[in-house]
């Protein structure tokens, strides 16, 4: 939205760019800027504009909003981590609902702002402290603001120390709006066996011997937890399967289950017969079970 011409600052030179960015035209978008602020309200948005601000080298002042909550940090900057440091994949299409669909508190996108360009402005002045390496929540119905640190990832495939992304991808694809042509078939409700929470907590509380297994990254572990779950990122699953028992009954469990999904069917198919994927993952915990804990 361009602002009206009596309320710019006279040094300002408001430029208004009518299209859409997308994998064709970001780099030239971007490329004579010295930084951008993202507020864009979709995950292949939101991915495209990172790796092209790490490959670009342009600082990210990251915000997001969502019914009474909002986040911000900088990301993209060479001593600090990206988005994708934080979010390593994008959830499965349809799992995590639209801003038009949950809602969104009316003042959060001002809020949020706000912090995005105060991040802006110390940037481009090279002062204070800036969000680098660090993650704003703020929950509005608490009035609360938490800060949690965050580290850049060896492995991240954009910022990494090895990096395997060098250059924009299909994004739509990688975030699941138009699958692959040798795609296998998405995961599914009918070919997943499902927990809920409050089966979950009602089989905890009678003593079952459950191992409820956490698939996120470590900086979303950070943020809530099942009390008794086991970290292993999606990721390592591969890898890692050895060290659990087949004849053990396992709790797959992510942030809102599609990630949780996958493990589990990975799980069935090396032999593992006694597997659960907790359906609505831990924000289903915290909406049943759990309210005191901190969402994101």
């Amino acid at each position: 939205m361009m602002a009206s011409p009596s309320r710019v600052h006279p040094n300002s030179n408001v430029i208004p760019l009518p299209m859409r960015i997308d994998v064709d035209n970001v780099m030239d978008v971007i490329k004579d800027y010295d930084l951008v602020v993202d507020g864009s309200d979709n995950f292949d948005t939101r991915y495209l504009v990172n790796d092209a601000c790490v490959l670009l080298g342009k600082p990210n002042a990251y915000g997001s909003i969502f019914r009474f909550e909002g986040q911000a940090s900088v990301f993209g900057t060479k001593e600090g981590p990206c988005y994708r440091c934080l979010y390593p994949e994008p959830p499965p299409p349809g799992l995590v609902p639209s801003c038009a669909e949950g809602g969104v508190l009316g003042v959060l996108p001002g809020i949020i702002g706000v912090i995005q360009a105060t991040e802006a402005i110390k940037l481009i002045l090279g002062v204070g402290e800036p969000l680098i390496g660090r993650f704003l929540i703020y929950d509005a119905l608490k009035m609360r603001f938490r800060e949690l640190k965050l580290r850049k990832d060896p492995d991240c495939p954009v910022c990494g120390t090895h990096p395997t992304v060098k250059k924009l991808i299909d994004y739509e694809q990688f975030c699941g709006l138009r699958p692959a042509a040798a795609e296998a078939a998405p995961v599914s409700p009918s070919n997943v066996l499902e927990i809920t929470a409050v089966e979950l907590k009602q089989r905890l509380d009678r003593g079952d011997k459950l191992r409820i297994i956490d698939v996120r990254e470590p900086n979303e572990w950070q943020i809530n937890r099942i009390p008794g779950a086991q970290l292993i990122p999606l990721g390592e699953i591969p890898r890692r399967y050895a060290e659990l028992d087949p004849e053990e009954e396992l709790v797959m469990q992510c942030k809102v289950g599609g990630r949780s999904a996958k493990a589990a069917d990975f799980l069935r198919s090396v032999g593992f017969k006694r597997v659960l994927n907790l359906r609505g993952g831990i924000l289903e915990w915290i909406d049943k079970v759990d309210p005191t804990q901190p969402k994101y």
